[in-house]
């Protein structure tokens, strides 16, 4: 895409969230589920095609900066500062980055609470990469391409997006609810095709239980 025209997409998608309340409050109270303890999300540790990730990719991945939208309690934060990485955990709900703060130091990782569509906070440098779990499939799909602009406007040309998606969260006949929502690779290469390329995805070899095979762990490039 010419860039005058990717700057005319960032540019009316700024124009549209600044006179809307957050896209993802007005779907989830994402505070209230924390305080309520109501996460069934929160595993507490890393989700493991994150750490099978990290070693299939060691050395060969150059991000040196990581945003990790909808980072809960920064279990997966943590696991990507552990290699050196610097990272920015971002959080709706207040309860999840005061918990994710009160977590021993792993790296140079820190935390804010931000709403993602909220171009207030966006640094102008960007980052050279971006970690997704659980916060793309919570966002109704109707909603899905503003996540897509974000990171095509956050990630910097030649930065990564990386992320595991859970494409099937529900069991037959429940396809319909949700959060978390249902998606696909066709979807979600079509969502991020105007500014990424996809390079390698594959279906985790781990998993936390109940989500074998219903995940799909993919690499895509900011094109420069």
């Amino acid at each position: 895409m010419p860039q005058s025209s990717s700057v005319r997409i960032v540019v009316l998608f700024y124009r549209s969230i600044n006179h809307r309340p957050s896209i993802i409050n007005q779907m989830t109270d994402w505070e209230s589920r924390y305080l309520d303890g109501d996460t069934p999300w929160d595993k507490g540790a890393p989700a493991p095609p994150l750490i099978e990730m990290l070693e299939r990719l060691a050395g060969s991945l150059d991000w040196n900066d990581v945003l990790v939208p909808g980072c809960g309690f920064g279990h997966d934060v943590r696991a990507i500062a552990s290699k050196g990485v610097r990272v920015l955990g971002i959080d709706l709900a207040e309860t999840a980055v005061d918990g994710a703060r009160n977590y021993p130091l792993a790296g140079h990782e820190s935390y804010r609470l931000a709403d993602l569509f909220d171009r207030s906070w966006w640094t102008p440098a960007g980052f050279g990469g971006w970690w997704e779990h659980t916060c793309f499939c919570a966002i109704d799909p109707s909603l899905r391409l503003h996540y897509a602009e974000a990171a095509g406007a956050l990630v910097r040309p030649g930065g990564w997006l990386c992320g595991v998606f859970f494409l099937t969260p529900h069991d037959p006949g429940d396809e319909d609810a949700g959060p978390p929502f249902r998606s696909s690779v066709a979807e979600i290469d079509d969502l991020l095709a105007p500014w990424f390329d996809r390079v390698d995805g594959w279906v985790p070899a781990v998993a936390y239980p109940g989500r074998e095979g219903r995940e799909w762990t993919a690499i895509y490039r900011r094109r420069i």
